[in-house]
């Protein structure tokens, strides 16, 4: 949209302003309202005037400048913001305030020129700097020194998307509070506010800045990896593309389970000059701020199951937070027993991942070139998936998502050489014999143990025998 200012196109009113030209000795033209934004500058258009004449502004009756005299100043509020042209007498107006608005007169000789100026004021909570997330309030403020108009109001974003706002406050018409959207990273960037009335006619752009501090990734974001693999968790942060111009601080943690300790991994902090300073808090893992990209980097060469995780990059400004995870699942796959499979044994081949999946994904083991007897899933929630396999082959497992294979691993069963059949066979049967060979030695080792015992205790009551006799002997 751009900045307009509505024509006077009736015909009865260009009447009526002729016929006040002739009923009145002094030259009188109605303008149309100008429209001004307080805190930047207005022009008002002296129409009709000689450039080689002496001209007056005044804002109501008190005395603005002349132009005869342009040091010669009066007593209006503007005085001192304000100058005028020396060519075209118009009035410019610096920093323009609420209560600039009403009616402006240039006068020269019996030339005289009327301008109504409507102003508005459009403020931003928190200064326009705001986090993801967050929900901005604005305040349209409106001052005429006419009857306030009932405004059309609508937002179009920095995508020049429409935003309707929710009217919080309308009381009296002179002030709107406004309520936007939770806003995104990618909302950073010049907004317009479109103001529009039908009486007085008005239609009107205020453009505002909105710097959106946050990440270009998602909230919550799950990544795969299967173990062994390397992997490359990334955060990129915004705050250069948007010209961010405050300090903020940041940090990296990890923590395995929700419920768990959080780890703090990395410290950094970035200056309102843009400067970028880090702190490393484990050695674990290898992190860094990648320039001048401003990314959050962290590498695991050789991810392990136990490294898996939520990893969450946090943002503080102004004790405000914002902050982006992301989820790390891992796949392992394993088969018991392990090693090659003899002929006419069985193993269970085992897919795992670390945490559980959502709803839309599962595990799925499939033999390469087999059939769909060899396909199994696993059911909703479940962390595992088992297949007992008897023969050799490829097996791959599947994490699939919605219908898409986010990653697979493989487990090659191969089948065992011959001789290692008869020599697993004569194992097997060698540990039988040695088991009941052992078995008999300790039945035997039993018995012969029992036996010494009886024994003793039968020595042990001749003795006593003996023992009792021949004391018996000596007391007679």
């Amino acid at each position: 949209f751009q900045e307009t200012t509505p024509n006077v196109s009736s015909t009865l009113y260009i009447l009526l302003l002729l016929l006040s030209h002739s009923l009145i000795p002094i030259m009188a033209q109605q303008n149309k309202p100008e429209i001004g934004i307080a805190g930047q500058e207005v022009i008002l258009k002296c129409r009709g005037i000689p450039h080689d004449k002496r001209v007056t502004w005044k804002y109501d009756k008190a005395l603005i400048r002349s132009f005869e005299d342009n040091h010669l100043k009066g007593k209006a509020a503007m005085t001192d913001r304000s100058e005028i042209n020396s060519n075209s007498k118009h009035l410019r107006v610096l920093d323009l305030r609420l209560s600039d608005a009403g009616t402006y007169i240039c006068e020269s000789g019996s030339h005289r020129v009327s301008i109504s100026l409507h102003v508005f004021k459009l403020t931003i909570s928190l200064d326009g700097h705001f986090l993801s997330n967050e929900v901005p309030e604005l305040t349209l403020m409106q001052n005429s020194s006419h009857t306030l108009p009932d405004l059309n109001i609508t937002f179009f974003n920095s995508n020049n998307n429409i935003v309707r706002p929710t009217i919080l406050e309308n009381k009296t018409r002179q002030k709107y509070i406004l309520k936007l959207k939770q806003l995104e990273a990618t909302d950073s960037g010049t907004w317009m506010c479109h103001v529009q009335s039908a009486s007085p006619l008005i239609n009107q752009n205020i453009s505002f800045d909105v710097k959106v501090l946050g990440f270009q990734n998602t909230d919550l974001e799950r990544k795969y990896a299967t173990a062994g693999s390397t992997v490359i968790l990334s955060w990129h942060l915004n705050f250069q593309k948007i010209k961010w111009k405050e300090g903020f601080t940041g940090q990296l943690n990890w923590k395995q389970q929700e419920s768990a300790t959080a780890h703090e991994l990395l410290d950094f902090n970035v200056t309102a000059r843009g400067e970028q300073h880090e702190t490393k808090k484990s050695s674990r893992f290898q992190c860094e701020i990648r320039k001048p990209e401003s990314t959050i980097e962290l590498k695991l060469p050789k991810v392990h199951f136990n490294h898996s995780g939520q990893y969450q990059c946090q943002l503080a400004y102004n004790r405000r937070y914002v902050q982006s995870k992301i989820e790390l699942v891992v796949m392992k796959v394993s088969a018991n027993p392990a090693g090659p499979l003899p002929r006419g044994a069985e193993m269970t081949l085992t897919c795992q991942v670390s945490s559980p999946l959502p709803s839309n994904a599962h595990l799925r083991w499939e033999r390469v070139n087999g059939t769909q007897a060899d396909i199994k899933k696993s059911k909703q929630n479940e962390v595992k998936v088992e297949v007992n396999v008897s023969a050799a082959g490829l097996w791959n497992c599947h994490l699939i998502e919605e219908n898409d294979k986010k990653i697979s691993l493989n487990y090659h069963v191969e089948e065992a050489p011959v001789w290692i059949s008869y020599v697993v066979i004569g194992a097997s049967i060698g540990g039988s014999v040695l088991v009941f060979g052992l078995a008999c030695l300790c039945i035997i080792s039993g018995i012969s143990w029992q036996r010494r015992r009886q024994r003793a205790k039968r020595m042990a009551r001749a003795r006593q025998y003996l023992l009792e006799n021949k004391t018996c002997q000596c007391q007679q």
